[in-house]
């Protein structure tokens, strides 16, 4: 009976105080996940501020492969914090002012399709040169190399989301009086938060590409390389050490778990809040980071806080006084900052072109022309490996953004597939289309396909997962066949955010033609005739009027079939397909 007693005595103690000793764990851990983050940044902070060295060691033991990824992986999160930076700076302001939408939007595209490469030796060697005692000029020359693949993609989306916002929206910003930015951050910036979430993981999936080349980076017999999973592959494939490489490949997957899990579940989790609908969902994506943060009451100590400042604020002696006059004084001394940066634009946009059309004097006519044909032809590749991935992003696209349940098991397999950089398997497709018979004139199409298609795919995703839950209701409600209901609901919904894919896929195809129109495969170059080839020979040969005819030209069809085929299908997505308007 004692004993029985003791027990009952025990469990209930247990259930009292079980909660505040799975707490005081939690707590633990994330006391000691800070504690190893501080000791990485540290460790990152000595990398940065280093003395530059003049030949760079590679140590291709194992026991390296964690720091050389934590490296990696902060390089990639300074791009992205850069890129998203840029990203609310350049789509708010292209969405917001109809002059600079003119200008901007243009530039958009054309800085997305601009074969980045080609300017990464005058980029290294430039900052290389700014801090010649120090690392930090190479670590900014990779953070830049990074920012510019993931930096367009991001601009676009936002940009599009802000052009769609609901008319209802507007006029309930406008009946509470918000300002600009309460406008932008209440209003515009939630709404476009799930299109934009998606895009940050396509882009962080692209921006690996270039941090392989730029860690891996030699000109000469000058070493550029910096400690890191690039140069660690780099290194290994070298040597012929298929151990490395296999581990390599190995610390490179985990690592985009890793991201997926930390990072990209919690927020595709914490998006979920800003759908916009009437009714609640019946399945929806979880987080077990989420769920255990949100035990600790560390984190709840500190949120409260914050919450404490936010919502009691300290007094002041002018506090609402002359608001009206402030904020208008502020709105016109945006304005005005906003002119000055668009004319300052203008003007440099003005100069480079009247410097390049004297560059561009030495270019003669014949080569003009064969230019032109060369670009027509890489025209059609790139429209060819667009629609080669709609048809198949579309329809697992909205597999995936439709159940949450493929979402949580295929949003890693997608972000390694994705991440994994689409050059490294250029040898292994080269071999089984020549193997079929295919030459490289159509087999360069499925090379540009590797690294494009991924932009369609991501964009299908976010624009399935924002379909509101009380029209998935009504048209199960109203039985309708799968057909009819893709025709009626899921095109239409998905349509706007599909012309964002479209765009940025295109972009990264003419980025990809200059690898896959011209390839080196162990010191024999196959190529074929195309824009991307003529721009490749043309750096290869140091032929630099010939190379900016050809960069000039690519930025020149790139407007022109944005001017008249993009800008179309976005209007059309914001009046007759879009679910808001």
């Amino acid at each position: 009976m004692l004993n029985q007693l003791l027990d009952t005595v025990w469990g209930q103690t247990n259930a009292l105080f079980y909660p505040f000793r799975r707490r005081r764990y939690v707590d633990l851990f994330v006391i000691l996940l800070g504690c190893a983050l501080l000791y990485g940044l540290v460790q990152l902070g000595h990398q940065w501020t280093g003395a530059k060295r003049p030949v760079v060691e590679i140590n291709l033991s194992v026991w390296s492969l964690p720091k050389y990824t934590f490296f990696s992986m902060m390089r990639g999160l300074a791009a992205y914090v850069l890129s998203l930076f840029f990203t609310l700076v350049y789509a708010f302001w292209a969405a917001k002012d109809k002059r600079a939408e003119k200008l901007l939007v243009p530039i958009l595209d054309i800085l997305q399709s601009i074969p980045v490469l080609g300017f990464m030796p005058g980029l290294v060697l430039a900052l290389a040169a700014l801090f010649p005692q120090s690392n930090f000029g190479l670590e900014m020359a990779a953070v830049v190399m990074i920012f510019t693949g993931q930096a367009w993609n991001m601009t676009f989306s936002l940009y599009h989301s802000l052009k769609s916002v609901p008319n209802e929206m507007h006029e309930a910003a406008t009946v509470f009086g918000f300002n600009w930015w309460q406008r932008f951050k209440w209003v515009e910036l939630p709404y476009g938060t799930s299109g934009l979430v998606w895009n940050s993981m396509m882009s962080m999936a692209g921006g690996w590409f270039f941090l392989m080349i730029t860690e891996a980076f030699k000109l000469g017999d000058q070493d550029f390389r910096l400690p890191g999973l690039g140069s660690y592959m780099s290194v290994a494939v070298e040597r012929g050490n298929g151990w490395a490489m296999i581990a390599a490949i190995v610390a490179m997957v985990t690592m985009i778990v890793f991201l997926d899990q930390v990072l990209w579940r919690p927020v595709v989790v914490w998006a979920q809040r800003f759908r916009v609908e009437e009714t609640a969902q019946a399945d929806t994506a979880h987080s077990w980071l989420l769920k255990l943060m949100r035990r600790s009451r560390l984190l709840r100590w500190v949120e409260h806080s914050r919450a404490q400042r936010r919502y009691h604020p300290k007094p002041g002696p002018e506090r609402g006084k002359g608001k009206g006059s402030w904020a208008l004084h502020r709105w016109s001394i945006h304005r005005w900052f906003a002119n000055a940066a668009l004319a300052a634009l203008l003007l440099l946009v003005v100069f480079t072109t009247i410097e390049m059309v004297k560059f561009l004097g030495r270019v003669q006519g014949a080569q003009w022309w064969m230019l032109f044909k060369a670009g027509l032809l890489t025209l059609t590749r790139v429209m060819a490996s667009t629609i080669l991935g709609t048809l198949w992003a579309v329809p697992a696209g909205l597999a995936i953004g439709l159940s949450p349940r493929l979402s949580k098991l295929l949003q890693p397999l997608v972000q390694v597939a994705a991440s994994f950089p689409a050059p490294m398997l250029f040898p292994m497709v080269l071999a089984v289309l020549f193997h079929l018979g295919v030459s490289l004139g159509y087999g360069c199409v499925i090379l540009m396909l590797l690294g494009t298609q991924w932009y369609i795919l991501f964009n299908v995703i976010a624009g399935a997962m924002a379909i509101p839950g009380d029209l998935k209701e009504a048209a199960t409600s109203f039985r309708l066949p799968p057909w009819h209901r893709m025709k009626v609901l899921y095109l239409p919904a998905i349509f706007p955010y599909l012309v964002t894919g479209w765009v940025t896929a295109a972009g990264g195809a003419w980025n990809a033609s200059i690898v896959a129109e011209y390839y080196d495969l162990k010191g024999h170059t196959l190529s074929t005739f195309g824009l991307g080839a003529e721009v490749s020979k043309a750096a290869y040969h140091k032929e630099l009027a010939l190379l900016a005819a050809g960069v000039l030209l690519m930025s020149a069809i790139v407007v022109l079939f944005s001017r008249f085929v993009w800008k179309p299908c976005y209007q059309l997505a914001y009046t007759k397909f879009s679910l808001t308007k």
